[in-house]
């Protein structure tokens, strides 16, 4: 494959660029500031001293959409998603970012299931344009190559680029990791699959870019807490709640129930996804009850629902009602500022 040619990085990461879900440009505007009062101290999402725990290292994806979404917040790298959620409980930090879903895998990178087992709640969301590139050690050339390493699912989203540069493939815990070692161990054989920031982070080579087999490759990341936050004025911009129903009998008539709720009282729907892991010859899906006292349930599917609308709306509560009423189990996983830009790395 002929490479690309390097792509001209700055010294210093550019401000994102956002666009609109259609991929035309948007004026940029400042993230929404909530407060958090924690430890006796007030944070927010534009204050320094606010501790985001991410999967990963330096350089990750998962950081950049932490700082994208919390400009000045510190982070904090984890080596797994449970790390980081376990980072949030501990007190260790004060949000964790998980991604949950992607326009290439759909739901695949499925940390509901994380959020489901803890008592965290989603305090905001952020969708990031996930641009792959191909980075080397310095001098390194691409016809030297005889290996890439990374994440598995970029590997795997980059499957078409690595088939045409005939290389051995081999899938490590995360991308920045991926470069971390390439440049600890000095690597002049192997390439690594990461975004630009990482090539600056860690002074390497960028040989190709835009690796990705589909041009369009958004990954959606939610940022969670273990203390809710006050909800913003309606002035602030629409508000979208996130929420689980739970049920045990045919997940057909309890979905037309659902849609009938919402419908009636004119509430749009942005996400409805049927969990069904006994269909694949999997274990139930684990809940746990948030209610005094806490303990952990079992289901053999759930429903995953995002909609417009404030748990403050009177309209919406009636919808919630009304799915409690036939519903096994209904849990608010959050309410939060619905964020409709998509944020690039350039």
């Amino acid at each position: 494959m002929a490479a690309a040619p390097p792509l001209k990085l700055p010294s210093k990461l550019p401000s994102p660029k956002r666009t609109s879900s259609n991929g035309s440009p948007r004026k940029p505007r400042s993230l929404s500031i909530v407060a958090l009062k924690q430890n006796g101290s007030l944070r927010s999402h534009g204050t320094p001293g606010l501790r985001v725990a991410f999967q990963g290292s330096t350089g990750a994806y998962s950081e950049f959409a932490a700082k994208t979404a919390c400009p000045d917040c510190a982070t904090v790298p984890c080596r797994s998603f449970a790390d980081a959620i376990a980072a949030v409980e501990r007190d260790r930090a004060d949000r964790a970012i998980v991604p949950v879903e992607s326009t290439m895998e759909g739901t695949a990178l499925r940390n509901y299931d994380h959020l489901l087992r803890h008592d965290l709640r989603i305090v905001q969301e952020i969708n990031l344009f996930v641009h792959y590139c191909l980075l080397a050690m310095p001098g390194v050339r691409t016809a030297e190559l005889r290996r890439v390493i990374s994440h598995p699912m970029a590997l795997a989203h980059c499957g078409r680029a690595l088939e045409r540069l005939g290389v051995d493939r081999e899938a490590v815990e995360d991308t920045a990791g991926a470069v971390e070692m390439l440049r600890s161990e000095q690597m002049l054989d192997t390439a690594a699959i990461a975004s630009p920031r990482a090539a600056v982070i860690y002074g390497l080579d960028v040989l190709a870019g835009g690796l990705q087999d589909e041009s369009w490759n958004v990954t959606r990341f939610l940022l969670l807490s273990k203390l809710p936050e006050p909800l913003p004025p309606s002035s602030a911009g629409k508000m979208k709640t996130s929420m689980v129903v739970a049920h045990r009998g045919g997940s057909m008539t309890v979905l037309l129930k659902i849609l009938s709720a919402f419908s009636s009282r004119d509430i749009s729907l942005t996400k409805l996804e049927i969990n069904n892991p006994t269909m694949e010859g999997k274990g139930p899906v684990i809940i746990l009850d948030v209610r005094s006292p806490a303990m952990l349930k079992t289901f053999p599917h759930v429903l995953y629902v995002d909609f417009e609308g404030s748990i403050e709306d009177e309209k919406v509560k009636e919808a919630i009602d009304e799915i409690s009423s036939f519903s096994v189990f209904v849990r608010i996983l959050g309410c939060y500022t619905a964020d409709p830009h998509i944020y690039d790395l350039h």
